[in-house]
């Protein structure tokens, strides 16, 4: 997280933390197709599988640095990582899975689109942020969005029964407020680390997570009493070796890169291109064109983004000839 103002050189950097929020947004709205691939398995089997390739992976590309970079972090900051691996990664995708599953994508996605909400107000008590007044055009255009969202999965149609909703609807507001949690936590982390590199950050995440996964197994075995064929668990694999490639490593990489080029008010609003790339990612899947709700949806989404942006830029200051 950067608290600089923008300045000339701070102006580039901005856009640049645009874009790797961007391109994490799109890598992260993957998640959210990943349950309905492999509808069979349980939420846990796919946590564990999605987090077990993301350890390995990391393990594999952080072995050669491990002893100078395991060195460069105090005591305090693992057990630090071990709180934002849960919180973000783990308990994240468990109850993100659950919500999918059981009450749908257009529920969840509406749920999630308040991400940038809840990161906003919190960081605004950050020293150096945008006062919140100044992001309350932004937080309305991005109610407003949510709105869309919420009124288009209420008024299509509901699959499952209403206590199974309200199972779902809350399953994805513990992951709203699993990840705000992480989304502050690690941003701040990054502040205190700056010797370590993003990607490096990233990948001790991915080593720690896959840890987590490990000890995850016995449940996830005592509780599964379903057979599956080989090609579902072949299926299953690919699919987590996918998630975790793309979102998990170059996503949270791209994310950890934003987050020290942009104010943490900023890194809220960035939450926001998940929500757009996971609905998109939504109408793909379901072959369809998103109806004048959703279309409303996007472009509030788009114009909240702009105008978050506008507030964050500073005044041109031009020195008076000598």
């Amino acid at each position: 997280m950067n608290t600089l103002p923008m300045s000339s050189g701070g102006k580039g950097n901005t856009w640049t933390g645009v874009a790797c929020g961007m391109g994490a947004g799109a890598l992260w709205g993957l998640v959210f197709l990943a349950p309905e691939l492999v509808r069979e398995f349980s939420p846990l089997l796919l946590t564990i599988g999605r987090y077990l390739c993301y350890g390995l992976i990391a393990a594999a590309l952080i072995a050669p640095r491990w002893r100078s970079l395991a060195a460069r972090i105090p005591r305090r900051q693992w057990w630090n990582l071990v709180w934002l691996a849960f919180v973000g990664n783990t308990l994240y995708y468990l109850l993100l899975a659950s919500a999918v599953q059981i009450g749908g994508i257009a529920m969840t996605s509406l749920v999630i689109g308040f991400l940038p909400v809840a990161v906003t107000v919190v960081g605004s008590r950050d020293h150096g942020a945008v006062p919140l007044r100044k992001l309350l055009p932004s937080l309305m255009l991005c109610a407003a969005g949510a709105i869309c969202i919420g009124w288009q999965a209420i008024a299509g149609p509901s699959t499952g029964s209403g206590s199974r909703q309200v199972i779902g609807l809350l399953c994805a507001v513990g992951a709203l407020a699993s990840w705000t949690s992480y989304a502050i936590g690690n941003a701040r982390s990054l502040v205190r680390l700056e010797h370590i590199s993003s990607h490096d950050w990233s990948l001790l995440t991915g080593l720690v997570t896959g840890a987590q996964s490990l000890l995850l197994i016995p449940f996830a075995l005592a509780l599964n009493d379903t057979s599956h064929p080989i090609d579902s668990w072949a299926r299953l694999a690919a699919v987590s070796a996918g998630v975790a490639v793309f979102a998990s490593i170059t996503g949270n990489a791209l994310w950890n890169r934003m987050s020290r080029l942009l104010p943490l008010t900023l890194v809220g609003q960035m939450i926001l291109f998940e929500t757009l790339f996971a609905l998109l990612y939504g109408f793909l899947w379901e072959r369809r064109l998103p109806t004048w709700l959703e279309i409303a949806a996007l472009a509030f989404v788009v114009m909240s983004v702009l105008t978050c942006l506008a507030a964050h830029r500073k005044p041109v200051v031009i020195e008076p000839a000598a």
